[in-house]
């Protein structure tokens, strides 16, 4: 549960606060997550891997380095840690950030089907859910 005083963070904060590109928005944003418990939307944990990966070049590893980093601060929060962690462990073991986000999200079901094959051949021994072609 989210306590009352909490804060969430969007996107911008994040990336400023992973890459210190801009400093003085650096600043800002390290001051928020020294001073504030600060949720991180699951939304937003996305988009900042997609803007990580596609704006600034972090591949996996560096990505995936950067949110054990962020998620390790005492004053984080995320919908689910265990969720979030599990979809790190995946996308370390080669499955897109997104892809093994969705799969982690999806492990109270039986089945998520897509039309994407390479996701479904390495995701198979994830979890509880199958990940099956829609034909």
């Amino acid at each position: 549960m989210i306590a009352p005083d909490t804060v969430a963070a969007d996107t911008n904060i994040v990336v400023r606060f992973l890459t210190g590109d801009d400093p003085e928005q650096y600043q800002k944003a390290h001051k928020l997550f020294e001073q504030k418990m600060v949720f991180l939307p699951d939304t937003v944990l996305l988009e900042t891997a997609w803007v990580l990966r596609h704006g600034y070049d972090f591949d996996q590893k560096a990505i995936v380095n950067a949110f054990r980093q962020l998620l390790g601060l005492p004053n984080i929060q995320v919908n689910d840690f265990q969720l979030f962690n599990n979809a790190l462990d995946w996308i370390e073991d080669g499955l897109d950030f997104a892809d093994a986000l969705h799969l982690a999200c999806s492990q109270e079901t039986s089945a998520l089907y897509t039309f994407d094959q390479r996701f479904s051949k390495r995701s198979n021994d994830k979890g509880g859910c199958t990940v099956k072609i829609l034909d």
